[in-house]
């Protein structure tokens, strides 16, 4: 008996998405509630389940096809042994918008195991870097690979990336150097969906920057002090988001504005403070929010990071966790970033861009001192935050971390 799958509900005011990966082949045997197809959302990736454990006889969509609530992705055969796996790569469908690979180097990153099913950005990372995906172990979900496996796998070999070469041709184009390639890639919903977001917010906000510096000596002195017995105590490992998670709520509570936000004439005060964090994921940026965050403790702040950062990198974030926030923390800082002007996650008012810390010479009690520094820079949205209550807001929050008791005494 044939037995149809479908997209399945996809979370409040979502009813559709886009193909993003088809996890299995033709003639696959599968078994019940494992994943086949993966469904990319304005928010998050989607995988969509067997109901039945059988042989899948056809797929009725490719990648790169918008799919509404309830259509048909495929068609099950119940029972049956499946096909024996194809040595060579699945193909694509011609509008998928991913990058025809030369068929050697196609074979080496899609037919080395054909058992693995690789994304476009992960196919991609492995032509570039030149590596074998069957020698990776993969980190994501039910052991898949993630680009940033093969980027991984990439820097411990020493490679550099080294471009795929081109497909041999009767005659090199007159004057040519060396190789020169484009690529077209589609944008995937969640990256269109960031693109829109993100200007948005530039058109439809008055967008400023206040910045200031915190001297990181006393977190940093508290943290080599207490790390130990704080992952012993919690399992958790006592990172920097959780102080100034806790410095923010200090902040917000003082200064009301900066934690609300403008619906039509009216602006939304919160008497609580949910924080957005910043996480990257393999297909862009995602936030994930810490509940009630003014009740939390560290542990509790650096458990849920870090469970965000882990089902990030697998794709396992729903959009009940992207739900809502009132306020943002973005931390380039683990990228390197020195400085920046962070812009605000719309409908929220600010966010609060951290960085890099890094020795520098400042002056204290008259004498000049090297201190471990960090700039720190809060984007508002200068219709609804003046600019005293920006500063004031950054200024709260910098003495929080320049003396972290305040933040026990609630100060």
């Amino acid at each position: 008996m044939a037995t149809e799958v479908k997209v399945p509900t996809l979370g409040e005011s979502v009813t559709e998405a886009s193909i993003g990966e088809l996890l299995k082949n033709v003639g696959d045997s599968v078994a019940v509630d494992e994943p086949i197809v993966s469904l990319e959302t304005d928010k998050v990736a989607v995988e969509a389940p067997s109901p039945i454990a059988g042989v899948i006889k056809e797929f009725k969509v490719a990648v790169g096809d918008t799919v509404e609530v309830g259509a048909v992705l495929a068609v099950i055969e119940e029972g049956g042994a499946g096909a024996a796996p194809s040595s060579e790569p699945k193909a694509e469908a011609p509008d998928a918008g991913v990058e025809k690979a030369a068929p050697a180097q196609a074979k080496e990153a899609t037919g080395s195991d054909a058992s693995q099913t690789l994304s476009p950005a992960v196919r991609r990372a492995v032509l570039e870097h030149g590596v074998d995906p069957s020698t990776i172990k993969g980190t994501g979900k039910d052991g898949r690979l993630t680009k940033e496996d093969v980027i991984a796998a990439a820097k411990a070999k020493g490679d550099s990336p080294a471009p795929a070469p081109a497909p041999a041709s009767s005659a090199p184009a007159p004057g040519a150097t060396g190789e020169r390639r484009e690529e077209r890639v589609k944008m995937t919903r969640m990256r269109q969906t960031i693109a829109k977001r993100l200007k948005g917010a530039q058109d439809n906000a008055a967008l400023l920057t206040t910045f200031n510096d915190v001297d990181m000596s006393a977190v940093m002195e508290a943290r080599g002090k207490y790390k130990d017995m704080f992952a012993k105590k919690h399992d958790i490992r006592l990172g920097f988001m959780g102080f100034f998670a806790k410095a923010a709520c200090l902040a917000l509570k003082d200064v009301p504005a900066v934690n609300a936000y403008i619906e039509g004439d009216e602006i939304v005060y919160h008497d609580y403070v949910d924080i957005s964090v910043a996480v990257s994921a393999p297909n862009g940026l995602v936030v994930p929010v810490i509940r009630d965050a003014q009740d939390k403790g560290f542990a509790r702040i650096e458990k849920d990071i870090a469970d965000f950062g882990k089902r990030a990198k697998e794709g396992t974030l729903t959009m009940e966790d992207m739900k809502g926030g009132t306020f943002t923390i973005s931390n380039g800082g683990v990228f390197g970033s020195l400085m920046s002007t962070p812009i605000i996650n719309p409908p929220q008012s600010a966010v609060l861009g951290l960085h890099r810390i890094e020795d520098r010479p400042v002056v204290v009690d008259g004498e000049v001192v090297i201190r471990p520094m960090m700039y720190i820079a809060l984007s508002y949205d200068h219709r609804l935050i003046d600019g005293r209550e920006a500063v004031t807001a950054l200024k709260i929050i910098k003495e929080a971390i320049e003396d972290p008791t305040r933040m026990l005494i609630d100060l």
